[in-house]
């Protein structure tokens, strides 16, 4: 893939021809520019293919976050095709996730969760199973054990009835305080349970007991006793996913492999 590719894009999306191009930091699969143009800036993401479960293609992320930005929760679509995505690049304070136990916060994601989660349905509905099974085919058989556990955790779960459009990798690298919170990276969005984005903020980030309920209860305004177990179940959820997307990239880190393999045990 090549710069050239990149400004063959540029040419199609009115008003950026010309634009400058300066190659990010390079995915596993995709390579990223950052465009200037007239004082504007965007970003451009080019896959090696098209991409398949548990993302969607570029094509369909690009419907949801359109969704999303016409109600100020992304940044706006301006280039999608089966392989690539343009989109206007989002000024403000990316998050780590100390941010989220600072002052009102963790309030604040509630408040654009639940905004986010009254978007209309995507038509694609998340299938954790099928997710679980792609990751499995990549991970080596020194970790059947817990391999094994995770796929019987997913698979023990049943499909949530009560879904919405959801983001599905809420870390704190996707959040972003314009001053109003942004989310970015939609390459997961589509319909799901809409606590398996609470629980993914909980879990990936390890957020205390006190932090969590104030989540819960902010999202469901007061209401959190009635949800608490079935949040438990998308976090359990959640650990075995990530432990499976973990062991299956070629650059796991063992050390933090072994720590999400104990949060599975739990």
């Amino acid at each position: 893939m090549t710069r050239h590719l990149a400004e063959s894009v540029l040419k199609q999306v009115p008003g950026w021809q010309g634009g400058t191009l300066e190659e990010l930091e390079r995915g596993l699969t995709n390579r990223t520019w950052l465009v200037e143009k007239d004082g504007s800036r965007a970003v451009l993401k080019i896959d090696e293919e098209v991409r398949d479960a548990p993302h969607g293609s570029r094509v369909e992320e690009a419907a949801v976050q359109a969704l999303a930005a016409a109600t100020g929760l992304a940044g706006d679509v301006l280039y999608a095709d089966d392989v690539t995505l343009m989109t206007a690049y989002v000024e403000g304070t990316v998050w780590e996730s100390v941010a989220l136990e600072q002052d009102d916060n963790i309030e604040r994601v509630a408040i654009a969760l639940r905004r986010l989660h009254a978007l209309p349905l995507s038509g694609r509905v998340f299938n954790a199973a099928v997710a679980a099974r792609r990751y499995a085919e990549r991970i080596e058989k020194r970790h059947e054990t817990l391999l094994n556990r995770c796929l019987q955790v997913v698979e023990s779960l049943p499909q949530s009835k009560d879904l919405c459009c959801c983001h599905n990798d809420l870390v704190a690298a996707n959040m972003i305080a314009t001053p109003d919170i942004v989310f970015l990276d939609w390459e997961y969005a589509c319909d799901n349970d809409p606590l398996f984005d609470l629980a993914t903020v909980i879990e990936h980030h390890q957020l205390s007991d006190e932090v969590a309920e104030r989540l819960l209860d902010a999202y469901f305004e007061g209401n959190a006793e009635a949800w608490r177990d079935r949040l438990a179940g998308q976090q359990l959820l959640y650990r075995a996913l990530y432990w499976l997307w973990l062991a299956a990239r070629p650059d796991a880190n063992s050390d933090e492999l072994e720590k999400a393999g104990s949060r599975v045990l739990l």
